[in-house]
């Protein structure tokens, strides 16, 4: 799995779900948009429904709840963490990321621009608060 850039600074959940559907962010951005979806839009950062309904529509099954991180190694092989989780005006809001587990390798495939790579191994540096299971 290849990770997708965000062009947006609130487009991590379209990324996440273009990086799982195997498209473009601007493809992901465009099946959106036409489910009713935007970036702008700050409960992409506090609600799961969004790309939950994202991934449904591109054909990626989720579990339907979100489950505690316990640890790394407790992870299934595919999953969206939340991570930078955060209360702001009594709402809840985080960044998402993929946690991929393949051949025995794990990687977490983080959307954000201004990463100096987006490959990331530094695992004591991210801190998830739940993650949901990709199925397929």
């Amino acid at each position: 799995m290849e990770v997708v850039i965000q062009e947006e600074a609130t487009g991590c959940g379209i990324a996440a779900s273009a990086a799982l559907a195997g498209l473009s962010y601007a493809e992901a951005k465009k099946r959106a948009g036409a489910l009713g979806i935007h970036a702008s839009d700050i409960s992409l950062w506090s609600d799961t429904e969004y790309v939950r309904k994202l991934l449904r529509d591109c054909g990626v099954a989720v579990s339907p709840r979100e489950a505690p991180f316990k640890s790394w190694e407790h992870l299934p092989d595919k999953a969206l963490l939340a991570i930078k989780w955060r209360m702001e005006h009594g709402k809840p809001f985080w960044h998402w990321v993929l946690f991929v587990r393949e051949g025995g390798q794990a990687k977490v495939l983080d959307s954000k621009k201004s990463l100096r790579s987006n490959v990331r191994r530094d695992f004591e540096r991210i801190k998830p608060k739940w993650y949901i299971e990709i199925i397929n």
